[in-house]
């Protein structure tokens, strides 16, 4: 008996058996584009608030992956990741930084990010008015801002800065300062000590003639002063005017601020006779002239009243009392003994209603 014969498929039936190849490929393959193009452009879901992916230096692609997964990132798979970083440009350019995954935000958009080097920024506010103790507590709570200077004493911390011997207090100018992840505190000092360098360099140039001040240092002591003494914004050139008055004719300042500063830690909130009869370097009650040094943090408006006081003839100034932070300026001391007599009423009459 003979073997059955295999009989081998004709031309027609090889080019069925092609088209069908053909045509499955051509599925397959739009599936996979539609399915790749989904996945580049659909928002990335299940994000928790505030997710954020930290890309270091020396990090792969791969492992910015994985950092992206343990973020709370579930689409994709790395082969798509690693097509779309290719067709974004964004293989091998990643930039160091932190990324926020802002919900909505897609892989392509978030590549481009990282391409870009489009980091989260913070922000770090410096107070106007500020004594470095106050923007030294504030700089140790503040996140994600790496803390270098907890354990440097004054005169480490200027010497870290390279300024070794200068005072601190007053030289790190009242801003907002934009940092992002990796900065430390250091960091924001030293540009924070620039741009106060800068503002007083500016105020000094351009001051008023015939001031009683003799170089920039005291100008920023005066500012600092002013800035202490300041309720309403527009009032601060008045101020300065009169401190500028006084120094002229070689009055004491006679300024609260100066004496608060000179007790240090002994400052309980409260100012008694005694405390303005006890002899500091700070204390502008017991000592004619400008103390030693600043004793805030003075913004740019009162390095320019510093510098460009208001003319006028007022050598007194007591708070009105009506809570709006305003001042009464009077030239005679008695016409400031009538002020202080009426601020007395006021406050007097306060605590009675709040009572």
């Amino acid at each position: 008996m003979s073997s059955p014969r295999i009989r081998k498929p004709g031309k027609r039936g090889l080019g069925v058996l092609l088209a069908v190849a053909v045509l499955l490929a051509g599925a397959l393959g739009y599936a996979a584009l539609h399915r790749y193009l989904g996945f580049a452009d659909a928002p990335l879901a299940g994000l928790p608030a505030g997710a954020s992916v930290q890309v270091a230096r020396g990090d792969s692609f791969a492992r910015v992956l994985d950092k992206l997964h343990a973020a709370g990132v579930p689409a994709g798979r790395a082969a798509e990741w690693q097509l779309l970083a290719r067709q974004t440009g964004a293989a091998g350019r990643l930039q160091v930084g932190e990324y926020a995954l802002d919900p909505g935000i897609t892989p392509r958009q978030l590549l481009l990010r990282m391409r870009e080097g489009k980091v989260i920024s913070h922000r770090f506010t410096i107070v106007e008015g500020w004594t470095l103790r106050e923007l030294r507590a504030a700089l140790a709570k503040a996140q994600p801002l790496r803390h270098e200077i907890d354990t440097l004493d004054d005169a480490a911390l200027m010497r870290a800065l390279g300024h070794p011997g200068q005072y601190p207090e007053g030289r790190f100018l009242p801003e907002t300062y934009a940092y992002t992840r990796g900065d430390s505190d250091l960091d924001l000092l030293g540009r924070a000590h620039a741009a106060m360098a800068r503002a007083l360099d500016a105020a000094w140039e351009a001051r008023v003639a015939d001031l009683p001040l003799r170089t920039k240092e005291e100008a920023l002591v005066l500012a600092s002063i002013v800035e202490k003494e300041t309720g309403v914004a527009e009032e601060r050139a008045q101020i300065a005017g009169v401190f500028v008055r006084r120094l002229r004719l070689g009055m004491r300042l006679q300024t609260d601020p100066t004496v608060i500063y000179g007790m240090g830690e002994r400052y309980a909130g409260n100012i008694r006779r005694a405390d303005l009869l006890a002899d500091t370097p700070y204390n502008t009650y017991t000592r004619a002239g400008l103390p030693p040094t600043p004793i805030a943090m003075p913004g740019v408006a009162a390095l320019h009243a510093a510098t460009h006081p208001a003319p006028g003839d007022a050598l007194y100034f007591v708070a009105v009392g009506d809570g709006s932070g305003r001042h009464v300026f009077t030239r005679s001391l008695s016409e400031h003994q009538g002020a202080v007599r009426d601020y007395l009423r006021r406050y007097r009459q306060q605590r009675r209603q709040a009572q």
